[in-house]
């Protein structure tokens, strides 16, 4: 493993994927840190680095219970680009969870949600 790459998920610690996922990275000993976007914060430009790798459509939980209280005014806010980062903003648990950001040299990748084989891949593929 390089020691250049700096791991970061953000997400909530109560959020059931993003425990999986956290247990995950601990049993294969890969260090990272945790960001809780609830008591930690989220900025603008963490978001908009997360949009050069992801969609929109895969960043925002259109299932979750956060979304359906939702106004249809606030829904309609996600169709572009700058309402959905302010809705994110405002509202970040419509945020699919967790989001896994690795940076390795000048390279970035951004896996959203988990699944233990697309973890394994991203892994095998930055070792």
């Amino acid at each position: 493993m390089s020691s250049s790459r700096k791991i970061t998920m953000y997400g909530i610690p109560n959020c059931d994927t993003v425990k999986k996922a956290r247990t995950w990275l601990e049993e294969q000993e890969i260090p990272f840190h945790f960001h809780n976007f609830k008591k930690d914060g989220l900025n603008k430009s963490a978001i908009e680095q997360w949009l050069t790798k992801s969609d929109l459509t895969i960043l925002i939980n259109r299932k979750g219970t956060t979304w359906r209280a939702l106004s249809d005014v606030q829904k309609a806010q996600a169709d572009t680009t700058s309402g959905a980062i302010a809705l994110m903003l405002e509202n970040p648990s419509v945020i699919k969870r967790p989001v896994l950001v690795i940076e390795q040299e000048s390279e970035l990748s951004i896996a959203v949600s988990f699944k233990p084989d697309q973890y394994q891949t991203l892994f095998s593929s930055a070792a």
